[in-house]
This record gives structure tokens, C-alpha cells and sequence, in this order.
């Protein structure tokens, strides 16, 4: 995996940190759609987080278990994996 999450990224980690399929298509086709429209919780995102926290191994802000859209997640998690914020 590059530095750059993608909706194919955050599909796979809906399927691994919380255990919803989710289709890539479906999410790219409604990237601001709420995340509990496909079924993901806070709970489901916090482990999302924890698991790209892990994997870079830097945290990300405060904020991003707080994202309500896939859109506004993965905004959020590029912009502080180019920046090294």
C-alpha cells in the first residue's frame, strides 16, 4: 500500500476492522453518503484508524474517527500522510 488511501483501501478495511463488505464501486459512487449508511459505526472507524495508525506508524489526528462520509475520511487521512502531519 503507497501513502495515498484509496476507496479500494477503505473498502478492504471496512471488511477487515469491522467486518462490512462493501463495495468499492458502491463507495466511489457515493463518497459522501454517511458511513452508517453502509452499515460502519464509530466503533468500526476507530479500528479503521487504529489499523492506518499502525500500518504508517504515526497517529492520525484526533478528529478522523469522527469522519461522517468516506469522502471526508479519506480527505482527511491523504492529506496527513503526504503532509507528515
Amino acid at each position: 500500500m503507497n501513502d495515498r488511501l484509496t476507496i479500494e483501501d477503505l473498502a478492504a478495511l471496512m471488511k477487515k476492522g469491522a467486518g462490512l463488505t462493501v463495495d468499492p464501486i458502491d463507495l466511489a459512487g457515493r463518497p459522501t453518503a454517511r458511513f452508517d449508511e453502509f452499515g460502519l459505526d464509530s466503533l468500526g472507524l476507530l479500528g479503521i484508524v487504529g489499523e492506518l495508525e499502525n500500518r504508517h506508524g504515526r497517529p492520525l489526528p484526533p478528529d478522523a474517527d469522527r469522519c461522517k462520509t468516506p469522502q471526508e475520511f479519506l480527505d482527511l487521512v491523504n492529506n496527513t500522510l503526504m503532509t507528515g502531519a
